[in-house]
């Protein structure tokens, strides 16, 4: 759906900004709002002076308001809480924190009606007469899409802390209030029906990973003849399997089965030399080396117990375990610190079999069964030994990981479509909200249709506006 443009524009001066509405006024974000009001954390919780204590935790920011799952309730006294209540309507910004890939300094509307009040890495602004709340919520929203927020930042350790003085310095361009009310309700209507779509595809996305993990399930569990005699295996979880499978103990079908280097090694690390895989190589039960470390030759000759080759199976050990790799052909001799190294007998045992069977339910319980620590979950190499294994004789277990791959690729294909319809949704969200708030569309005369049940095409497509 395309929407009309205003009759006449002006230059704003302001390069990121462009031509904007002749009848909007362009001036600093500071004239918009009273100020910015420092958070404050407080102490534990006595019973007497308790208030919700709001965290950049609970900034929603797919619907750009406050969460309410998980609100922390903190002690403060009277004199740093009578300035710093946050009412409805009031703006919440990060100041600090950010990282990596996300950048510090969404904004958020409060639209609650508790008591309430900022962290120390929250602030708390407050839409001055003459501007919608709503409207300004998502005309931050664009700027920290479009990175306005980015000079602003000052970064001297790990977080990004955000001069929020200099950033309310950045000048933007401002309709009437009745018209800043009308685009605010414009997209409110607009992004909900986006967001419920982006939902659709999130709920199809979990179904997939459902769908591929009962097939592998069922695949390495109960082979791929329906008609097959089974057997009571005798292995919790596991349950019947076919009756001329044999159930093994992985150390009596492994030649090898050890722990990766677990001492410091950071001052080893060299330019060039032998690859040395860590638990963050293994994302999404595959290796993906980056950040490559490698150690010289002869440190990896003498902890020759952790060297691997092709088809060794990998276990993450420490943190996310259940995430399993097989190392392929590309990685020869590569050396390794803290993971579980399982090398198969080849002749009744697959290293990739024996991936598929770890990334099963029945693999994956039997992981977290042995598991150890709460806080720090660790699998002890010892306890992996005595895991039982459904064993198919090799021919079996090669069409079965035959199938099994054929699957996965049409999964993965499924699951790509379902990721890139959320990212064009997403971009559509952001393309509208910019349109709107900075006046390259015209909604004044826009109204919410009397009856709806589907998104236009354009909004299913994620074309830009």
């Amino acid at each position: 759906m395309s929407y009309p443009s205003y009759p006449e524009y002006q230059k704003s001066e302001v390069r990121w900004l462009g031509n904007v509405p002749s009848h909007w006024e362009i001036f600093s974000l500071k004239r918009a709002v009273d100020g910015c009001i420092n958070g404050v954390w407080g102490d534990e919780p006595d019973g007497n002076s308790d208030v919700v204590v709001l965290r950049v935790a609970d900034f929603d920011r797919e619907t750009l308001r406050v969460g309410t799952e998980k609100l922390t309730l903190r002690s403060v006294p009277e004199r740093d809480k009578k300035n710093r209540l946050v009412r409805s309507g009031d703006l919440l910004i990060e100041k600090s924190g950010g990282g990596d890939k996300t950048l510090v300094g969404c904004v958020v509307l409060f639209d609650l009606g508790f008591d309430a009040v900022t962290s120390n890495f929250v602030g708390r602004m407050s839409p001055l007469p003459g501007f919608d709340a709503n409207f300004l919520c998502y005309a931050f929203n664009s700027l920290y899409q479009q990175r306005v927020n980015y000079p602003s930042i000052k970064q001297t350790t790990g977080i990004q802390n955000l001069d929020v003085e200099a950033y309310l310095q950045e000048r933007f361009c401002f309709p009437p209030k009745s018209e800043q009310t009308q685009i605010a309700r414009f997209l409110d209507h607009q992004t909900a029906r986006i967001d419920a779509l982006i939902a659709e595809q999130q709920r199809l996305i979990e179904l997939l990973k459902e769908k591929r993990q009962a097939v592998i399930s069922h695949a390495v569990t109960k082979g791929l003849d329906p008609d097959v005699a089974m057997k009571d295996s005798g292995v919790e979880w596991l349950g019947e399997v076919p009756e001329h499978w044999e159930v093994r103990k992985l150390s009596t079908v492994t030649d090898k089965i050890t722990n990766g280097y677990v001492g410091p090694t950071r001052d080893l690390f060299v330019e060039e030399g032998i690859p040395y895989l860590q638990s963050l190589h293994i994302k999404n039960n595959q290796i993906i080396f980056s950040p490559e470390y490698y150690v010289p030759k002869w440190w990896s000759d003498e902890h020759a117990k952790s060297i691997l080759k092709p088809d060794d199976v990998l276990i993450v050990q420490t943190g996310d375990i259940g995430q399993i790799a097989v190392v392929p052909d590309d990685f020869p001799e590569a050396n390794c610190h803290a993971l579980i190294v399982t090398s198969t007998i080849k002749q009744s045992l697959s290293g990739s079999w024996l991936a598929w069977v770890l990334l099963s339910d029945y693999g994956y319980n039997s992981l977290m069964s042995i598991k150890t620590g709460a806080l720090h979950p660790h699998l002890n190499c010892g306890y992996v030994k005595d895991i039982y294994i459904p064993v198919p004789p090799l021919l079996e277990q090669a069409e079965t990981m035959d199938f099994l791959t054929h699957e996965e690729q049409g999964h993965q294909k499924l699951l790509s479509q379902a990721e890139s319809a959320i990212g064009l949704l997403q971009e559509r969200r952001s393309a509208l909200i910019s349109a709107a708030v900075t006046g390259k569309i015209d909604v004044r005369d826009w109204q919410p249709p009397s009856s709806e049940t589907f998104p236009d095409s354009s909004v299913k497509q994620g074309v830009p506006v």
